[in-house]
């Protein structure tokens, strides 16, 4: 009986594996496939380094598994290049790779064919996806719609008056709703010389 690994992502914490773990459950039965061990990710499929992964791909090293069975191979990489990585070091050690939803086996080679296809289609249209979003915001420019956060409008003046006067950074921040961090920078810019409201009593 062949060993196999589960191999099950989600995109967020807010998402559940539990059905792609039914589905391939009972894929594993119907193979007649000894499950030792199940992994789970919920991270974005864009990010290369995953804790699941990268501990399934491990033990894969480590001869612990013989298949590994994904829900969607998506569920591995949305990279081409990501994706045909694992695949190629999956069959360097002799470790079969299985997709639920596609219906694909790596155990032959017009499976193997077929997961370049639709790697590469996969990778489409999300390309595709992220210039469709990039013309939007283009359009958007165009027609003057501003895109983003509002500009911050500080008054540095203000804030060198007030340090000189004694005020402490977290004390200004917190009047002016902005970060110390803003206001340590507003400091260490060069502006007109603010003088406390004693001084300026004096020279008037």
């Amino acid at each position: 009986m062949k060993r196999a690994a589960l191999y099950l992502r989600v995109s967020s914490v807010d998402q559940h594996p539990e059905t792609q773990l039914h589905d391939l459950r009972q894929m594993a039965a119907q193979r007649g496939l000894e499950i030792v061990n199940e992994y789970t990710d919920r991270i974005s499929g864009v990010k290369a380094r995953r804790p699941g992964l990268d501990q399934m791909m491990a033990d894969a090293r480590r001869g612990k598994f013989d298949v590994v069975l994904v829900w969607a191979s998506d569920r591995i990489a949305r990279s081409v290049k990501h994706f045909l990585e694992v695949l190629d070091e999956l069959d360097r050690i002799n470790i079969e790779f299985v997709s639920f939803r596609e219906q694909i086996d790596t155990g032959g080679p017009l499976g193997r064919a077929i997961v370049v296809i639709i790697g590469a289609i996969a990778e489409l249209e999300r390309n595709l996806i992220i210039e469709r979003v990039r013309a939007g915001m283009r359009r958007a420019r165009l027609e003057g719609t501003r895109i983003g956060r509002q500009p911050l409008t500080l008054d540095h003046d203000a804030i060198q008056r007030d340090r000189c006067c004694g005020q402490s950074i977290r004390q200004i921040a917190k009047a002016l709703r902005i970060s110390t961090a803003t206001v340590q920078r507003v400091l260490r810019k060069p502006t007109s010389r603010a003088q406390p409201p004693e001084a300026m009593a004096k020279s008037a």
